[in-house]
């Protein structure tokens, strides 16, 4: 009962609206039984009588006392109020083809018990607090109400919990703050526009008959609609707007948006030479890679700069037909964008210098996992990136599939309510409103930094694709479409009866249009020479990785150590932790060595000492699923942290850290796009097991692997995967290396498997080198887990003062005796130590083997084994050996590259596990058994 505003002279001042409404019930409830509520708020109304209309109203009976009858009539207009912001968009006309009556009597005024005349009684701004000044009264209120949550535009944000943001969203609503009346200007130019794109779209209908286009008509007005995204969110100086989008209209955007030329995208039609296809003015490359793609998935970049604003560069992100998936890799662009790696620390963020826009589908918004993944990662620290506009391009259906049978909700949207996201529904064939929807959205977005929805809901005039009769499946919808005018016609009529243009002017506008597209299309069509197609690499990247300096002085690698464990006086960590990581003092005194964990924070060290900049997320990172790194310690007492890598000297880029949320395919794809558009940083993502990357398959098939070779796309991406077979069971053991060596040609992408710490720092070394050159891939990791803190794998100085990475290596007490050795084993991984263990505690004589272990999968080092296998005269045999089944891990990419290169007369053959359908035992007891037979039968000497 208590309130700000209260004083002992106006007691009820505070109270309106739904508050007022709940005390004028109480006070009902105490006026028929003064029991029924609690003591003190029987002494308040026993002290200060009924609630009185106290509000700054110029109404006769603003001073009144309220009666029975007054209470029943407010409370019924506050119950219909808010029953009108709550479900008025059930009974909204947002449905262009589907007109339904279903809901007709949602908000009839009898079912609140409560009549016109008495609504009249009711002072406006107990209703409608915000509401504009010239309503009367409570009755106009309702109906201004009615107006503005019921027409073409609905709106759905009660599941927003913030009371701010809430308010903040009702009054803009209320007071139609975002609404502003086009002047004639922007309408005439609103109606060119769909002109444009509705025209676009006839023609190739027209000319390139049955051809695959996935038009955007039905949905025409999403075109006006990014063109005032861009517009508005260009008062900021925002130097990037990048947008994601499936297929559905992607070719007009390309047109329009990114002012790709038409007469390129006749070109791809008519598979024509494209030399006549100059870039417009601003636009960028469109496609560089050498296997291409389809044109409905090709994207483009547009430098858009005038007197008023800064530069702006708008992109679309190239995607496959695997829809939403883009999403993620958007937001990944939009985050590096805006921040600012160039000093040591952590990154500095600005989130007016990017903006994300991200069109869905409405079957895939509510049935594709990476949506929710992707929402999910909007308000988390290391992926945000200041709110995020959705639109969902909804034509009611997905290819043949109805909404009824394509999601259980009732909007597509509707996923989007568990993460506190504003939706407004807005009717396609309403071009002013669909334009008013985006102000709406960019200002919540400037005032809130949060994510935005609008569910653009309109149709789809054709089949999915052009070759499809849709009349097939739905005969009832399509008989309707085809008599429904498009959306420039209703919107030319409509100016038409403005007086705003004319019915000839109107024509006009579309003979141009149609006459300007023939012409760009005749440049084109009249040039008849051969196409040719060049599906090979380029040079540089057949060539391979050039040579780098990776080593390190070691003064510089002590001075680092040093600052890596120079913490503030203040600062306690665990104590525990602290005497391991403290041990690292001593690693370069004499003899000692350097594990894993101290060879990577000195790799990346080394990295910043370099100016490279680098980023590291993935599930439980800052640590290390294995407890092994500690990037971010915790003081034991106040449990702030403290990040090394942020404070050292030496660092001239900034560092990032994250724990990812549980989550594999939007954060690969977030990772891939940060690093595709920071080509300068070192991004890493990391598995909290190898298997967990299965999660994040279509990342990898359709972008990591193949976006160079595609789209000419270039990423560094670093991927480690924890792999090694430990009796874990299935789920933790496989990095699923077999997966990728399946897609690896090209040179798309390097697959090693270090089993030494100074491989493992020479190899991130190397590809931070890289990033910015021509010949720059990802780098897929397969790290240990066990071995992370196996003395084996440790480095001695030298190691990491000298050398570089090797794509293989020896085992250095074999093989000394090259006329002896009869057989070799080729291994990688974790097994490799394992053998090396097994020879070092049995006395034999093992001068007849000798191991090799493939450090470097693929490329597949040739020249190195080959040369190598050379050097044994006596050689009988050569053995394949993994730890995974056969039909996985390594064996059916290696044994054809090997038999290719086998001294005559000596043959290959393979130990480790049969053929399986899992990747590993379930029982800690039977993978014993199946270790042991492989290190035996591989280090058995045969009769």
């Amino acid at each position: 009962m208590s309130s700000k505003e209260h004083s002992p002279e106006k007691p009820w001042r505070g109270f309106y609206g739904p508050n007022l409404g709940a005390v004028i019930e109480l006070y009902d409830q105490y006026v028929e039984d003064p029991n029924s509520v609690d003591e003190q708020t029987r002494a308040h109304f026993e002290k200060w009588g009924p609630p009185a209309l106290e509000e700054n109203v110029s109404s006769s009976n603003a001073k009144e006392t309220i009666g029975a009858d007054m209470i029943s009539a407010v409370v019924g207009a506050v119950r219909l109020a808010d029953y009108i912001r709550a479900k008025g968009h059930l009974v909204s006309d947002i449905q262009p083809i589907w007109k339904t009556d279903k809901n007709s009597n949602l908000l009839d005024y009898d079912r609140f018990n409560v009549t016109e005349e008495e609504l009249k009684k009711v002072p406006v701004k107990l209703i409608c607090k915000d509401a504009p000044p010239h309503l009367k009264n409570g009755l106009e209120a309702i109906e201004h109400l009615k107006k503005v949550y019921t027409q073409t535009m609905a709106f759905e944000f009660g599941h927003v919990q913030d009371e701010e943001e809430r308010n903040w969203l009702r009054k803009q609503v209320e007071s139609e703050a975002y609404a502003d009346e086009l002047p004639n200007k922007e309408k005439k130019a609103l109606l060119e526009r769909l002109t444009s794109v509705e025209g676009f779209e006839k023609f190739i209908h027209r000319t390139f008959v049955g051809q695959k286009r996935f038009s955007i008509e039905g949905l025409d007005t999403l075109v006006p609609m990014l063109d005032k995204a861009i517009r508005e969110v260009r008062k900021e100086k925002t130097d990037h707007v990048m947008i994601g989008m499936a297929h559905r209209g992607r070719l007009n955007v390309l047109a329009h948006t990114l002012g790709k030329p038409y007469k390129a995208i006749f070109s791809e039609f008519l598979q024509a030479p494209n030399k006549l296809n100059a870039p417009s003015e601003g636009l960028g490359e469109t496609y560089t890679g050498w296997t291409g793609d389809v044109k409905y998935h090709l994207g483009a970049d547009r430098q858009i700069s005038d007197d008023k604003s800064a530069q702006t560069i708008v992109s679309l992100a190239n995607n496959p037909s695997h829809l939403e998936f883009v999403s993620p890799i958007v937001e990944g662009y939009a985050r590096a964008a805006q921040e600012d790696r160039s000093s040591k620390g952590a990154p500095k963020q600005d989130t007016t210098r990017a903006y994300s826009i991200l069109i869905h589908g409405d079957a895939a918004f509510p049935g594709q996992g990476v949506v929710t993944e992707t929402l999910n990662l909007s308000r988390l620290n290391g992926y945000h990136v200041g709110g995020s506009l959705h639109i969902i391009a909804n034509n009611n259906i997905g290819y043949t599939t109805e909404m009824h049978d394509s999601r259980s909700t009732t909007y597509a949207s509707d996923p989007a309510k568990g993460f506190e996201i504003p939706i407004v529904h807005v009717n396609a064939d309403d071009a002013e409103a669909c334009v008013r929807a985006i102000k709406f959205a960019v200002e919540y977005r400037r005032k809130f930094q949060k994510d935005f929805l609008i569910d653009l809901i309109g149709y789809r005039r054709f089949g999915h694709n052009e070759g499809d009769e849709p009349a097939v499946t739905q005969p009832d919808l399509y008989a309707q479409i085809r008599k429904h005018p498009t959306v420039r016609a209703i919107y030319a009529k409509q100016l038409e009866a403005e007086q705003v243009i004319t019915a000839k002017e109107a024509q006009k506008l579309d003979t141009d249009m149609y006459n300007y597209l023939l012409e760009e299309y005749n440049k084109v069509n009249s040039d008849k020479s051969e196409k040719k197609y060049e599906l090979s690499p380029p040079d540089f990247i057949v060539d391979g990785l050039p040579k780098v300096k990776t080593a390190v002085e070691k003064e510089k690698l002590v001075a680092m150590n040093e600052q890596l464990l120079d913490w503030p006086s203040s600062f306690k960590p665990n104590q525990k932790l602290e005497k391991i990581l403290k041990r690292r003092a001593n690693a370069f005194d004499g003899e000692g060595n350097v594990d894993w964990g101290l060879a990577e924070i000195l790799a990346f060290a080394s990295i910043l000492h370099d100016g490279t900049p680098v980023r590291l997320s993935g599930q439980d990172s800052e640590r290390g699923t294995f407890a092994h790194r500690h990037f971010v310690l915790h003081d034991r007492e106040t449990n702030e942290t403290h990040v090394p890598l942020q404070t050292i000297k030496a660092a001239n880029a900034s560092f990032a850290v994250y724990n990812s949320p549980l989550t594999e395919q939007a954060c690969v794809g977030f990772e891939y796009g940060y690093n595709v558009f920071s080509k300068e940083t070192l991004v890493l993502w990391e598995a909290q097991f190898g298997d967990f990357v299965n999660g994040a398959q279509v990342m990898f098939d359709q972008w990591v692997s193949a976006g160079r070779a595609k789209w000419g796309q270039k990423s560094g991406l670093v991927v480690l995967l924890p792999h090694g077979y430990e009796g874990a069971g299935p789920e933790h053991s496989s990095g699923r290396v077999e997966r990728f060596l399946s897609s690896a040609a090209e040179n798309n992408w390097t697959v090693a498997n270090c089993t030494s710490a100074a491989q493992y720092f020479h190899i991130l070394r190397r590809q931070a080198k890289i990033l910015q050159k021509n010949t720059v891939r990802p780098l897929i990791i397969m790290t240990p887990k066990s071995l992370l803190r196996n003395q084996v794998v440790a480095s001695p100085t030298s190691a990491f003062t000298e050398g570089e990475f090797q794509p293989i290596l020896e085992e250095p007490t074999l093989g000394h005796d090259p006329n002896a050795v009869k057989r070799i084993i080729l291994c990688s991984g974790k097994l490799a130590i394992e053998l090396q263990d097994y020879v070092s505690k049995n006395d034999e004589d093992w001068s007849w083997v000798h191991i090799i272990r493939v450090e470097e999968l693929y490329p597949f080092p040739r020249r190195a084994i080959r040369e190598r296998l050379k050097e044994f005269p006596n050689l009988e045999e050569v053995k394949w050996v993994q730890e995974e089944p056969k039909n996985m891990g390594a064996w059916t990419f290696m044994e054809p590259r090997i038999r290719e290169i086998l001294p005559p007369g000596v043959p290959l053959s393979y130990i480790g596990r049969t053929y399986r359908s899992s990747p590993a035992e379930g029982v800690s007891n039977a993978h014993k058994v199946e270790q042991k037979r492989i290190v035996t039968e591989s280090l058995t000497r045969k009769n």
